[in-house]
Formats: C-alpha cells, sequence, structure tokens
C-alpha cells in the first residue's frame, strides 16, 4: 500500500503500524487498541522498562501486537512501518521519527488520529497554565445545554485519557472538549487542525527543555488559532494580542477578572459580565469554595466564555459550578485534622502555577516545591514563597537553586520576614519536615513549580503520595 498522508487511508486492515510511546498517560494504549481493533498490524516500542509502563503494558494484554518492545527502540520496530504514531512526549528532534519521515512513513499522533475520524464540532483549550481546569469546567458548563438536545459533551486530550476508544459512540451532534498540550499541538501543525473554538488560557515559558526555545513553544500554542475560519471562534485572554503573534483568523472574544469594555466574558464583582456586540448580559456568579483563587475566577472565565461562544446558556453556569468537583491533583483538598489542611496541587509544574496557588490562601502556608529543571526561571516562584509562605520544604533537582534565591532575598529584605527552608532528602522527609514546622491552622500546600521526573513516576503519583502520607498521619 502507497500512502502520501493519512487522509489517504481508507481500510487499516494490514497496515503496518508503530506506536512510538506506549506512554502512561493513556494515548499509547487508545491508539494501539483503536488501531488493532480496526485490523492494523501494530507494534508499539517505548523506552521505558515493563516496570515503569506496567499499568499501560496490563491494558494491551487483550490487544494483539506484531510486537512490543521495550527498554529500547530496536530497528525492528520500525521496519517496514507505514505508519507513524508519535507519543507527545517524544522531542521534536528524534531520530528515529526524522528517519521514517525520509522513509515516507506516515507521521501522525493520537489526538492526530481521533480528530481524523471525529465527526463532532471541538472546544480545543491550551495555554501554559489553567488548561486542565478550564477544559473541565468547559465541559460543565456544556452538559446542560446539551442535555436539552439529547447529546453528549465528550472530555479528552492532555487531561488524562484518549477519546479513540469512543470514536464510534460520538455524534455529530455531539461536542468534544481536548484540553492540548504544547506536546500534542506541535504534531498537529501541519494536519490541517481547525478548532471551532480555540481557548488560550495564558501564555508564559515552560517545556524549555522540550521545545529549547521559547519562539518554539510559542509557535506549537499557536497552532491552534492558525487554521481557524472566519465562523470560529478564538477565546483569548485581554493579554494576548497580534503583535506577538496571537493572529486572530475567525472571530474573538476576550476574558479575564476584569471588565474592559470588550467582547467576551468577564467575572467582575461576583457577577459574569457576557458581552458580543450590542447583546450584554449580567449573570450572577458566586466563585465555589471547592475552586478558590484569582487564577481560578480566570479559568471560570474562560470557560464560560468557550461555552456561550458555541451556545451555552449562561443561567445555567452557576449551577453547573456549584456541582463542580475539582480535578485531582489542581489545588485538591486532599485531607484536614489535627489543625492543618493539605492541598495537592501536583499538577502546578511551572512556577506560575504554583505563585498562583499561593496567592489562592489568607492563611499561613508551608510548601513543598521544586523537582526537575525544565528551564524555567525559578526566582519568581521564590519571591512569592518568601512573601506568602511562612516556610517551605524543598524537593528534587531544583531545591539547591530555589534554596539559593530564597537565601538572597532574605538578605536583600534585611531578614524582616524571613520564610524557613528546609531541603528534604526524599519526599517522606519533605512532608515529615512540612507538618513540623506548619503552624496550628495553617495551609500544608503541595505545589511543586516544577516536574515530577526523578524522584516520582509522574504528577499524580506525587501527588498520591502526598494525600497518603497526609491521611496516615492524621491517624498517628
Amino acid at each position: 500500500m502507497t500512502i502520501a498522508e493519512l487522509s489517504d487511508i481508507s481500510d487499516y486492515g494490514g497496515l503496518k503500524v508503530t506506536v512510538l510511546g506506549l506512554g502512561t498517560f493513556g494515548g499509547g494504549v487508545g491508539a494501539a487498541t483503536f488501531l488493532a481493533e480496526r485490523g492494523a498490524i501494530v507494534t508499539v516500542t517505548d523506552l521505558r522498562s515493563e516496570t515503569q509502563l506496567q499499568d499501560s503494558v496490563k491494558q494491551l494484554a487483550d490487544v494483539p501486537l506484531a510486537g512490543l518492545f521495550l527498554g529500547s527502540h530496536p530497528d525492528a520496530a520500525v521496519v517496514d512501518a507505514q505508519l507513524l504514531v508519535v507519543n507527545p512526549a517524544v522531542k521534536p528532534d528524534c531520530e528515529i521519527v526524522e528517519r521514517c519521515r525520509r522513509d515516507g512513513v506516515i507521521i501522525t499522533s493520537e489526538i492526530g488520529l481521533f480528530l481524523h475520524h471525529n465527526p463532532a464540532p471541538v472546544v480545543a483549550v491550551t495555554g501554559s497554565n489553567g488548561k486542565s481546569t478550564t477544559a473541565a469546567l468547559t465541559c460543565q458548563m456544556l452538559q446542560a445545554h446539551v442535555a436539552a438536545t439529547g447529546h453528549s459533551v465528550w472530555l479528552g486530550g492532555n487531561i488524562g485519557h484518549s477519546l479513540l476508544p469512543s470514536i464510534g459512540d460520538i455524534q455529530p451532534d455531539d461536542i468534544v472538549v481536548l484540553e492540548l498540550s504544547s506536546f500534542q499541538l506541535h504534531a498537529l501543525r501541519a494536519s490541517g487542525f481547525a478548532p471551532e473554538v480555540a481557548v488560550v488560557t495564558n501564555f508564559a515559558p515552560n517545556h524549555l527543555d522540550w521545545h529549547r526555545t521559547l519562539e518554539h513553544y510559542r509557535t506549537a500554542k499557536q497552532v491552534l488559532l492558525q487554521r481557524q475560519l472566519r465562523n470560529h471562534m478564538a477565546v483569548l485572554p485581554t493579554d494576548l494580542d497580534e503583535a506577538d503573534g496571537w493572529r486572530v483568523r475567525g472571530q474573538c472574544l476576550r476574558f479575564g477578572i476584569q471588565d474592559d469594555g470588550e467582547d467576551g466574558v468577564f467575572f467582575d464583582s461576583g457577577s459574569l459580565i457576557l458581552r458580543r456586540g450590542r447583546i450584554e448580559d449580567a449573570v450572577r456568579m458566586d466563585q465555589p469554595a471547592q475552586i478558590p483563587g484569582a487564577h481560578n475566577r480566570q479559568n471560570i472565565a474562560a470557560a464560560a466564555c468557550a461555552a456561550w461562544s458555541i451556545g451555552a446558556d449562561p443561567n445555567g453556569f452557576s449551577q453547573a459550578l456549584a456541582n463542580y468537583e475539582p480535578l485531582a491533583h489542581r489545588l485538591q483538598l486532599v485531607a484536614h485534622g489535627r489543625g492543618l489542611r493539605f492541598y495537592n496541587d501536583s499538577l502546578a509544574t511551572t512556577p506560575e502555577s504554583a505563585i498562583a496557588a499561593l496567592k489562592s490562601f489568607s492563611q499561613p502556608c508551608v510548601i513543598i516545591a521544586g523537582g526537575s529543571d525544565k528551564g524555567s526561571d525559578l526566582r519568581p516562584l521564590a519571591e512569592a514563597i518568601q512573601s506568602r509562605a511562612v516556610a517551605a520544604v524543598l524537593i528534587g533537582e531544583t531545591a539547591s537553586v530555589l534554596a539559593d534565591h530564597l537565601s538572597a532575598l532574605t538578605m536583600l529584605d534585611g531578614n524582616q520576614r524571613p520564610c524557613r527552608v528546609h531541603v528534604a532528602t526524599d519526599f517522606a522527609d519533605a512532608f515529615s519536615l512540612a507538618v513540623a514546622v506548619a503552624p496550628q491552622g495553617s495551609i500544608v500546600l503541595l505545589s511543586p513549580g516544577c516536574a515530577s521526573f526523578g524522584w516520582f513516576k509522574d504528577f499524580r503519583d506525587r501527588g498520591d503520595r502526598f494525600r497518603n502520607l497526609a491521611l496516615q498521619w492524621l491517624t498517628e
């Protein structure tokens, strides 16, 4: 079979496919299962070991595979491949991907496969911070809207599970909400992807260890807007403009926590202000206690703007928020007792996310921060810790960098409000140090501001261990 691009494939039967990167978030499993069920000859390969990928490997137990290579990418994994499905974490300069491209192999991704088959309109959400919460909130606000029509809302993408196994159930009048990372968008740059609604929550430097440059990272995010049509909608924060390359080809609505008079949705003084052309409305909207902080008001405004732009009735948004259950690892209250409250914000893998978490609380706060280095500037996080935390317990590769920043800041302010700083030897030590220095009535906050690599399998493992340690401490 000779194929030039994914759109040329009408039948996967007998097609030789390699899934490059099984991963732990479901995309590799979803792609392999989807293709094998349609008769493709599927090989899966990943650099990680079977032990590291045991949950994903278990899910493939009943999937007929031509080969499963773990711990390396041998030549046998890609020989004669006609289609290569690349995991988003695979770096752009991967030699295997480049070799396959030179050999005429079609390159796609799990999200690319899904979009190729998806019949429903898409609300796509990206951003440096807040995209998971915004996507989930958008889905929640759309539920009542589609329920009245007898259709469904589907939530997937980077939020943690593949929608490929459900593709046969998705109807043209349903709505799909996708959270998309910069890695996933980079893989879609030549796909023609044009979501009916594109949401950008914000933009700040991130993943520079993968993208290498800020411009490469920004260009990946902007894939979301590049091929939209005039009848499509771009939902952007007020501080993104065309001067930085955020060119809007469709219609534009803005969002924020201050009404600046533009068309869009603004969370202002306990109400949502909705404005488009000559239409303006205000809907009473109290911020639920389970999603605290100014950054979550911003996320609520973004989600409301996205849902409103695709037809949802804003009068239902308040009830949708009241029913919203926070996503795991996103500023999630996981335990309380013995005078302390424990918040798991393990998904805060950027300094900006951790800073936003610190700003969410008025109570004294002990923060556990640090992790793997993604190339981010950690000084702003140190400044926020110095000004808002009573103590910091630092972990992982970036612990020494954060400690140095905090030491310098303490010297600069004349030691007027020193933040007690401890460097942990492991995560159990970090938790013990945090509860030992936390005053009664305070918050113990896991908000690392860095990636989880090194001490943990992923951010979920980090957050689960924090929750388990908190629950264990409460029973001691």
